[in-house]
């Protein structure tokens, strides 16, 4: 999906999160703590502990895979969620993993048949069979994430995270009959609470922002930008999508005659100006699904989810340095056309990359509109004439870069390269905000 860079501020969404993410720790801290008595007691104490904060953030990484419209504002946008739910799925597997070690270590003071005993428990004592359990599901559906693996097929790869409520089903299970550092007072809430927000996320993911979130769009008209690029553009049947510049959409096209990509969602940014009558998706051949797209029925159904993200801010006359190239810069034409619809004062700089200007697809329209926005200037950069972007040729255009706060998209060696050159020119992390579609 998304990849982006946030500043430090925190809103109280999130700050409401990191209660929840630390919860479990005060939890088991209130309820007595680490037992200190021997080194088999503060292993056990650690093991016990590595199983409640491990499986509190299964929980909380599932409540963050909601994926309701609003429901990411507040905590920064989907991509800021996607990267909490991730960082908490990662620790939960650690932690997880960690917790039949120290309890296998714990045990071993006692003898080795007492560490058989607690890793190949016998086939009737079920508790402890159900964590087992918990874990393999949970290795199953992470596998694909990691890199070792190669790059995943993305629908296979959403298969199998279903394998998430398994884990946490078993998972409960196991912490509920085994209750012992807890009371079974504290233990009943805990798990309460954590299970409602993980079972509660996924039933909402799976039916009601099915039903309330999909919008259903007719594709109207397709234009060829370049070789391998497409904009569509789609007409609701029904109620339409309201959202603002920057934000982007889950597409479902239904055509029947597409060779890739039917019934199946991907994520694209939206390249029209909010206050049109029609969506229009700006989307390059990146893949099965997306080049399909190129041929794609006009007059066949789609299925529009969205929006969401927080990339750009609300129009305003203050200071913005905006650097795009490639399919990545359809934010920014959002942005642009909707300031073409309604010029205001402005005091932005879109630099465009590209390769050379038979790839800059919208510049012509990006100039034209510039002509009428006072305070929006559009450089191009193309890479065949004027080699990678340089901190020179950055200040030769935007004499005040720095002071800018920057906003970067495109593809992944363009953000890689202008966010080094540009802290590298003093620009602090915290003024950064970039985006690029790595959807795992």
């Amino acid at each position: 999906m998304t990849t982006t860079h946030w500043t430090l501020r925190r809103s109280a969404a999130e700050t409401l999160l990191l209660v929840l993410t630390l919860g479990p720790l005060a939890w088991f801290f209130a309820a007595g703590g680490l037992d200190t008595g021997s080194a088999a007691a503060v292993l056990r104490s650690l093991g016990r502990l590595t199983g409640i904060v491990g499986l509190a953030w299964l929980l909380l990484s599932m409540l963050l895979s909601i994926r309701m419209p609003g429901f990411d504002g507040p905590l920064g946008g989907l991509i800021r969620v996607w990267h909490i739910h991730h960082l908490l799925g990662a620790a939960s597997f650690v932690a997880l993993l960690l917790h039949p070690i120290l309890l296998a270590l714990a045990a071993a003071a006692d003898s080795p048949a007492a560490v058989l005993a607690t890793l190949t428990p016998p086939l009737g004592w079920w508790p402890l069979w159900t964590g087992w359990l918990a874990l393999l599901l949970m290795m199953a559906f992470l596998a694909p994430t990691f890199a070792f693996f190669g790059e995943p097929d993305y629908q296979r790869w959403k298969a199998v995270h279903l394998l998430s409520a398994g884990t946490a089903l078993f998972g409960l299970v196991h912490a509920v009959a085994l209750a012992r550092t807890l009371s079974p007072e504290h233990s009943a809430w805990l798990w309460a609470l954590f299970g409602v927000l993980g079972g509660g996320a996924l039933l909402c993911r799976k039916g009601l922002s099915r039903i309330f979130s999909h919008r259903t769009y007719r594709i109207s008209a397709t234009r060829m930008l370049a070789r391998g690029v497409i904009e569509l553009t789609l007409t609701a049947e029904g109620k339409p999508v309201r959202y603002r510049p920057g934000q982007f959409v889950y597409l479902t096209p239904l055509d029947d005659r597409l060779a890739a990509g039917r019934g199946e969602e991907h994520p694209y940014s939206l390249s029209s100006a909010p206050d049109e009558a029609d969506l229009r998706i700006a989307i390059k051949d990146l893949g099965d699904a997306s080049g399909a797209l190129l041929d794609v029925t006009v007059g066949s159904r789609a299925l529009v989810e969205g929006p969401y993200g927080e990339f750009l801010p609300p129009a305003s006359n203050r200071p913005a340095l905006w650097i795009g190239g490639g399919i990545g810069l359809t934010p920014f034409v959002s942005a642009v056309r909707a300031l073409g619809a309604q010029p205001q004062p402005l005091d932005v700089d879109l630099v465009y990359c590209a390769n050379d200007p038979s790839r800059a697809y919208f510049m012509a329209e990006l100039e034209a509109i510039a002509a009428t926005v006072p305070g929006l200037r559009v450089h191009a950069h193309y890479f065949a004439d004027e080699g990678p972007l340089t901190r020179e040729w950055m200040a030769g255009r935007v004499a005040d870069f720095v002071a800018r706060p920057a906003y970067i998209c495109g593809p992944p060696m363009l953000i890689q390269l202008a966010r080094s050159l540009l802290v590298d020119a003093g620009v602090p992390r915290s003024r950064i905000t970039s985006e690029e579609f790595n959807l795992l």
